[in-house]
């Protein structure tokens, strides 16, 4: 069908196919069969927002985020090479894991087990074909009609194993920087980054932004219904709002933390060695210009001057403050920006958006 083209991703044509491949059936069977707009069983079709949002929004995201994820690797995973951390010695074993780990990506195996279980989940998933965001579905008799059976036998299991396709990519890259992890990587305890140089892997959350808009969107419009429709307050809704921000969170940052182990032995190592440095040249300093017993020349030492011990102690000090942990603020927008705007308007459905705006501002400055 030339979804999926030979070179390229295709992600445009297969978002717009996977669209309209969901929402179309069940948008036409509801406005034949009088339920888009108004309904005599149940709610009609257009209050549903989940329903429309998971078609329309959602899907097409998770098929978008493998652009993001495809360009966050191309442009920072050789940076592990550009900046020497990988040096011609880990050079081969480094090649050599990124072939191996992409293999398992492109390898067919995973995947069908992966659309083999969102289609079992289907089938014993009997409770979510009843569930109220159905209603606009059934007949008089209580039976689910076509697009129900389409939302529930085809929309859900392709929803599903896009998920768990992003709970794989999940993994492979936790096993990818786990192994690149115990290569011998060329850290700089010293550099300004205040991470050995790895800035870069900060970066890698960013590459599912359009996944987390995704998950954010699909719960937001759920909630927006219960809000509208139902009576829910907000206050209910703090918790399952926390939570999903708390679990996404740690989804993402699980592939950095296999670097903690190689980070904090870095920082280790270094703090030892550098302070033997500064501590050799403050001898050789006061042995020259205070003691004046120092014979020949010091490797260590100006000859006009002692500027060289400020430098040493200055690098001593970025070599104390580097982190230990790959994350910083760079991580942390890249995972709460693209989740932020379905929340805040939720929010926006009790609070003014006036209100809303100020209030923001007030915490930010």
């Amino acid at each position: 069908m030339h979804i999926a083209p030979r070179d390229g991703l295709g992600i445009i044509r297969r978002a717009v196919f996977f669209a309209l491949l969901t929402w179309l059936p069940i948008a036409i069977w509801a406005l034949v069969r009088g339920r888009f707009l108004e309904a005599w069983t149940g709610e009609p079709l257009l209050q549903h927002y989940g329903v429309h949002v998971r078609c329309l929004v959602a899907i097409p995201l998770l098929i978008v985020g493998e652009a993001t994820l495809h360009l966050i690797g191309v442009r920072y995973l050789p940076q592990f090479v550009r900046s020497g951390i990988v040096d011609e010695v880990t050079r081969p074993r480094f090649d050599a894991v990124l072939r191996e780990v992409r293999q398992w990506s492109d390898a067919s195996l995973p995947w069908l087990l992966m659309i083999c279980v969102a289609i079992a989940w289907t089938l014993a998933d009997r409770a979510g074909s009843r569930a109220h965001e159905m209603s606009w579905a059934f007949d008089k008799n209580g039976s689910l009609e076509f697009g129900g059976l389409w939302f529930v036998y085809v929309v859900r299991p392709i929803f599903v194993a896009q998920l768990l396709g992003w709970l794989w990519r999940i993994v492979l890259l936790t096993v990818l920087f786990a192994r690149i992890g115990r290569l011998g990587l060329s850290l700089v305890p010293s550099h300004p980054d205040r991470a050995g140089g790895l800035w870069f892997v900060e970066f890698v959350p960013a590459g599912f932004a359009p996944v987390g808009l995704a998950i954010a969107a699909m719960l937001a419009s759920r909630w927006a219904h219960q809000i509208i429709y139902h009576g829910q307050t907000l206050a209910s809704l703090k918790l399952p709002a926390a939570m999903f921000a708390i679990v996404w969170s740690l989804l993402l940052l699980a592939p950095l933390v296999p670097l903690i182990r190689v980070m904090r032995a870095a920082k280790r190592a270094a703090l030892g060695s550098y302070a033997a440095m500064v501590a050799e040249q403050g001898r050789l300093v006061r042995s020259r210009w205070i003691d004046g017993t120092a014979k020949g020349d010091a490797p260590l030492l100006e000859p006009s001057g002692i500027g060289v011990i400020a430098d040493a102690s200055t690098m001593f000090s970025a070599v104390q403050s580097m982190r230990i942990i790959p994350v910083g603020k760079t991580a942390l927008i890249a995972i709460f920006l693209p989740i932020a705007p379905p929340l805040l308007m939720i929010v926006a459905l009790k609070v003014p958006i006036r209100a809303l705006l100020l209030g923001l501002a007030k915490a930010l400055m």
